[in-house]
Order: C-alpha cells, then sequence, then structure tokens
C-alpha cells in the first residue's frame, strides 16, 4: 500500500514538471521587473517580480473568494475563515506559525475585501523559503478546529466592535448598503454579531473547501526572488499537502461583470452620540475593467485627491468647515462607486454637503480646467510609482493583477495611460459620473430638522 502511493505521488509529481507552462509576461531591463507567471497542473498559478538591488521579499497567495461570494447566513465567512487559517494546521501550532516568521524578523498579515482575500509575509531575501512553507501550509492544511472557531469568534466580535466605534471607517459600510442594498456587495466584510455567532466549524471548512482550491489561488512574489526557486518551493508545498488534486484543472478565470448599478438617490441616516457627522456622498462609479477607469482616476485626483484638490481648498482652505474631506472610487468587476467623505460638526453637515454637491454638480456640467487635469495627471503619475517603492506594494500589485485582470502591466505602460488621457476624457467621465443623483449616507448626533434638510442634498 505504502509503495503504491509512493508511485502514485511521484507520477503526479513527474506530470505536474512536465506540463507547467511559464510566460515572461513583462520583461524588464536586465531582469529589473521582469514579471513572470508559471501556470501548474492543478490550475494553481506563480507570478513573480525580480527587483535584485533589495534585500527582502514579499510572498502571498490571493484567494479568489471575499464577501460578494456569501449568502446571507454566511455573511463574514470570507474574514472569519482569514482568522482561522492562522490558528495551526497539522505541522504547525498558531504559535509556531507566529514564531517562525517573528524570529526572522518578517511580518505576517492578511486581508478580507470584497471580492478576494490575501495572506502575505515580507522577510529578509534569504528567509524567502521559510516564508513560502509558512505561508503555503496555511493555505492547505488548516485545521478549523471548533476549539478554534469558539475563541477566534470572541476576537472577530471584538474587531466588529472595534470598527463600530469608528465612525469614520463605519460609515462607508452604511454608505456601500446605501449603494447596494442588501446584497453582498451591501453587506460588511466582516459579518455581523448575528452573522458571526451563527457561523459554526462544519459551515466554515465547507466554505474553505470550496473556496481554496488551487485553481481559486495566485501566488505572488516580488523583491529579490528568482522564479523557478518560487515555483519549486511552491510546488512542492502544495503536492507535500496533496492539494493537486485534479491535474487537469485549468485556473479560475476573473470575474465577469453583469450587474448594472443605477443612482438611487437614497439617503441613510444613523444616529450615533459624536463630536463629528461623517458623511459620504456619492453615486455609482465605473466597474475596474472599464477602460474610462483611467480618466476617473485623474478626476478623483482632481476633485478630491490631495491639499490643491477642489474639494480640499473649497471645504478646509477656504472654509474652515472639515479637517478630512476627500473624494474616492472604487471598482469591482461589475460595477462601482464613487463617493466623497467629510468630517465635521453636526451643525456644519448641511454647508459641507451642499458645497461638495455643488462641486460635483458644476464639473459634470462645466469639467475641470486644463490647469487642474495637468496637475492632477503629473500627481497621479508620481504617487503610482511612489507607492511602488516596496516589495509589498509590488506583491499586491501582480497578485492582485492577475486574479482580476488576468494580465499584467509594467509601471512605465501604466504612467502611459495615465498621461494620455486628455481633458475631453475627464469631462466625458465627468458627466457620466457626477451626473447621476447621488445619496447619501450619515453617521451621527441629528436632530430632526436637520435630518429632513439632508434629503434636499440628493434631490
Amino acid at each position: 500500500m505504502t509503495s503504491s502511493s509512493s508511485t502514485a505521488t511521484a507520477r503526479t509529481s513527474s506530470e505536474a514538471r512536465a506540463v507547467a507552462r511559464t510566460q515572461t509576461l513583462v520583461k524588464g531591463a536586465n531582469g529589473i521587473g521582469t514579471v513572470r507567471k508559471t501556470t501548474l497542473p492543478g490550475g494553481l498559478r506563480i507570478v513573480t517580480e525580480t527587483l535584485p538591488s533589495v534585500r527582502s521579499a514579499t510572498f502571498g497567495i490571493w484567494a479568489h473568494v471575499g464577501s460578494r461570494d456569501e449568502t446571507p447566513s454566511l455573511n463574514g465567512a470570507t474574514h472569519y475563515l482569514e482568522h482561522l487559517l492562522f490558528k495551526g494546521t497539522g505541522r504547525r501550532s498558531a504559535l509556531d506559525i507566529s514564531s517562525a516568521i517573528d524570529a526572522v524578523g518578517g511580518e505576517m498579515n492578511a486581508f478580507t475585501a470584497k471580492e478576494y482575500t490575501c495572506y502575505y509575509a515580507r522577510v529578509l531575501d534569504t528567509d524567502l523559503p521559510l516564508a513560502i512553507d509558512v505561508v503555503c501550509d496555511m493555505l492547505t492544511g488548516s485545521l478549523i478546529r471548533e476549539e478554534d472557531v469558539d475563541v477566534e469568534r470572541g476576537a472577530i466580535l471584538e474587531e466588529i466592535a472595534m470598527t463600530e466605534d469608528d465612525p469614520g471607517d463605519c460609515v462607508h459600510d452604511l454608505f456601500a448598503h446605501t449603494m447596494f442594498g442588501d446584497n453582498p456587495l451591501g453587506r460588511p466584510v466582516l459579518g455581523t454579531v448575528d452573522t458571526v455567532n451563527a457561523l459554526t466549524a462544519d459551515r466554515i471548512r465547507r466554505f474553505y473547501k470550496k473556496h481554496y482550491d488551487p485553481t481559486h489561488l495566485v501566488v505572488a512574489a516580488a523583491g529579490n526572488v528568482d522564479h523557478n526557486k518560487v515555483v519549486r518551493q511552491v510546488r512542492a508545498a502544495f503536492e507535500k499537502a496533496g492539494a493537486f488534486r485534479t491535474p487537469e484543472a485549468v485556473p479560475l478565470a476573473p470575474r465577469e461583470g453583469r450587474r448594472t448599478l443605477r443612482a438611487t438617490g437614497r439617503v441613510e441616516l444613523l444616529g450615533r452620540k459624536t463630536e463629528q457627522a461623517h458623511v459620504v456622498l456619492g453615486m455609482p462609479g465605473l466597474a475596474r475593467t472599464d477602460e474610462r477607469r483611467w480618466a476617473l482616476g485623474v478626476l478623483n485626483t482632481a476633485l478630491g485627491g490631495g491639499m490643491s484638490s477642489r474639494l480640499f481648498q473649497e471645504v478646509r482652505e477656504k472654509r474652515g468647515l472639515a479637517y478630512s474631506v476627500y473624494s474616492y472610487t472604487s471598482g469591482f468587476a461589475d460595477c462601482g462607486l464613487f463617493g466623497v467623505y467629510a468630517g465635521c460638526r453636526p451643525s456644519q453637515v448641511h454647508d459641507v454637503l451642499k458645497i461638495c454637491r455643488d462641486e460635483l454638480d458644476q464639473v459634470a456640467e462645466h469639467g475641470l480646467s486644463d490647469d487642474e487635469i495637468d496637475r492632477a495627471v503629473g500627481q497621479l503619475r508620481g504617487s503610482t510609482v511612489l507607492g511602488l517603492e516596496d516589495t509589498g506594494a509590488l506583491m499586491n500589485r501582480i497578485g492582485k493583477s492577475e486574479l482580476c485582470w488576468g494580465e499584467q502591466m509594467s509601471v512605465d505602460d501604466m504612467l502611459t495611460r495615465i498621461a494620455a488621457v486628455t481633458p475631453d476624457d475627464v469631462r466625458a467621465v465627468a458627466r457620466d459620473v457626477l451626473g447621476q443623483r447621488p445619496s447619501l449616507s450619515v453617521i451621527g448626533p441629528l436632530k430632526d430638522k436637520q435630518a429632513a434638510r439632508l434629503h434636499v442634498v440628493v434631490a
């Protein structure tokens, strides 16, 4: 029996080596910035970006699952599972996992979003094999024991309470609900107290087995890394765990967009005894695959992306009505959001919102000046490069690109796309996005008369 099993394992390993496909997706000068991809039998994708000038490496595994993949009763399961994968495997206890990375001065963490989950470790380049072994072990060998589920439930409920104590954070969850209603994109990533309390170890284990198949995963590594070595180490780790159950399986394709989010003009108010009122005024944006996203990025930067932006100048610099005011975009596979956030004294909330609405209407109708657009293009190009100055950011870029777009774009190509945005492009996307009727979410101690006035802002 043992001999037969060993032979089968060896044959599977041999077949994997024979048909693995490797491509160079981005070719960097002298190998610097080169992005390579290998697809293993069983559907696991491995992408790396080489940067020989640094002494660190970041290794991550991206899972094609987020909170939008949950049913109402499973709300919070993706994030719960993220916690549980740190609690122990057949080879390591929770302490073993954390101490292994701590012992080499590394850092390890994870995050859950609406459409993906990522687990990563950043270490010295010489300690990359350790990081690969630990993270792969977590992803393939989690035990998800009943006692761990019970213990971690308390930690997650505390995390929900912590978020609810921060209205500047909580208002964005409220805005998602305002825009999407009671569907997966409108529900909080953390889940609710009721849904988290109702989740069982058995349900979470089934969720894990369904969504953590190699076809749903993308492995990404960036820094002073050798692509072939990373592939060998990852393949060995997954084969040791018996993860490649179906050698002929192919990777899961990026999510396709079919949903159209329409402007609703909805208003949601949540009464809280806070010192400030926290508001988000916004409307449907663009899906992340929409070619107009480059123009929207320039528009967002000019409108509320920095200290020279219109909203910052009008609300804070000229009138001193808020300390924090900015705009932002969120792109999903099939839709998106454009929002303006501000935190201000409750007595000033109507004035702040009226100024923001007036600026949105003004830009929708008349566009931005050429000077504003030129400045925004320069700011966006600079921030794009500066935001990719560490191996963690590089790992995030190539991992997310493979998972969400199924392709890679070099930094130079990104800068070229931003620089190619014209004033007409920006004005057109401003009409399309900002010309819609906005919705509004507010958290704060508002009186009835104040609340009634806010409905006028979105009329």
